[in-house]
């Protein structure tokens, strides 16, 4: 041990003696590390923050609706009595169906008229999302298709400015409705269920009055265990049996996509980072190229120091330990300007997307081990070759 730390006093002196080239050779990896751990941290805080706000909308659950590609979509509508049938013939692999809307309307409240978002929801909640004020839709609301509504906060904004919309009245499309919730802001909103941020619920029973005609599709939730091909197979029958042997419709697991959304998310910031690596590649062939040189200025003092007792594998030791410093200093100054660009990107990110921490214990190991591997790669042929040099041709050089 003793012997490593005067190893790494001689190589920190050989760096200081010649410390503008070895600036020069460090700025590559300075470059190198910071942009990869830049990416690195801001790709996995974005990664985070997106999972989050998505898991925040809980299971979606199955999304059925009529294809709009086939020969008669009119007839293949689906109707809200469809619901019931579907619930009542395929209840051994489904748990619960609900009508599902979303449509456009005027809204007008406090001298305010806009148009937004409307869509429907039920006393079914799986999401996780919080309330400003007020509370959710409950049971006998919708039993009772009651005039009941929960904003987004935006919308309150627009409507009632810094004053509360709770307890107030909002009309769509000429329909009252009691504002009895509103939602925290939401983040990441352009990936949610959906769709807009200025947005109004209602309970799907309600719905139906305002808008009697076809549902925009079935939202269902399959039994425990439940096979999704056998649940497609059985619901697109019942369909057929309602809307005629050639209607067609599409399913779509919003869970699966979602999920799939997060693995392309995660896939895009390793890609970049790995893109990233490239210029730690240059910094190494940098830091190669500068220790070939110190070898060949050092050649007498590697044939004194052999001619006194050396060993190859001392000499070695050291060339390859002043390889690694010089990494390390480059790597850790780059992976303190690479942290501080992604703590400064991350405050934009957790404002678009919600809390979305960076992964700081993770990036300080990967940046020192790819510090130590770059060093110990590219320094290990200098060191060998310095280590190989016969000690009478070095002392006549």
């Amino acid at each position: 041990m003793t012997r490593i730390l005067a190893y790494a006093a001689e190589a920190l002196d050989a760096i200081w003696r010649n410390r503008a080239r070895s600036i020069l050779t460090m700025l590559g990896m300075i470059i190198g590390t910071s942009s990869v751990i830049a990416v690195l941290g801001i790709g996995s805080s974005a990664a985070a923050g997106i999972a989050g706000s998505l898991n925040a909308f809980g299971d979606p659950g199955l999304a059925v609706f009529a294809d709009p590609r086939q020969d008669d979509p009119a007839s293949a509508q689906i109707q809200y009595r469809d619901t019931a049938t579907v619930l009542a013939e395929d209840s051994d692999v489904v748990s619960y169906v609900f009508p599902t809307y979303q449509r456009n309307y005027t809204m007008k409240a406090n001298g305010v008229t806009y148009v937004g978002t409307v869509v429907s929801q039920q006393d079914y909640i799986v999401d996780s999302l919080t309330l400003r004020e007020g509370r959710r839709i409950e049971t006998p609301e919708v039993q009772n298709a009651e005039h009941v509504a929960l904003i987004s906060q935006p919308l309150e904004r627009r409507f009632f400015g810094s004053g509360l919309g709770l307890g107030q009245v909002i009309r769509v499309n000429g329909v009252r409705f009691t504002i009895i919730g509103v939602y925290d802001e939401l983040k990441a909103g352009i990936f949610n269920s959906i769709g807009a941020s200025d947005y109004i619920e209602i309970p799907y029973t309600t719905y139906h009055e305002i808008a009697p005609g076809p549902v925009d599709g079935l939202t269902i939730y399959a039994q425990p265990g439940a096979n999704l091909v056998t649940l497609q197979d059985r619901v697109f029958a019942t369909l057929n049996h309602l809307h005629g042997a050639r209607s067609k419709y599409q399913l779509q697991d919003v869970a699966a996509f979602l999920t799939s959304f997060e693995s392309v998310i995660s896939t895009i910031s390793v890609g970049v980072t790995a893109i990233g690596g490239v210029a730690l590649l240059v910094a190494g062939i940098g830091i190669m190229n500068i220790m070939l040189v110190s070898v060949t200025e050092r050649v007498r003092e590697i044939g004194i120091r052999k001619a006194i007792g050396g060993s190859r594998r001392d000499i070695v030791t050291q060339f390859l330990l002043e390889a690694i410093i010089l990494s390390l200093i480059g790597g850790g100054t780059g992976t303190l300007l690479g942290i501080g660009a992604a703590l400064l990107a991350n405050g934009i990110v957790a404002k678009l997307l919600g809390p979305a921490p960076v992964p700081l214990l993770q990036i300080i190991a990967i940046a020192a081990g790819f510090s130590t591997l770059v060093g110990v790669v590219f320094g290990t042929y200098p060191a060998i070759r310095a280590g190989r040099l016969d000690p009478i041709e070095a002392l006549r050089s």
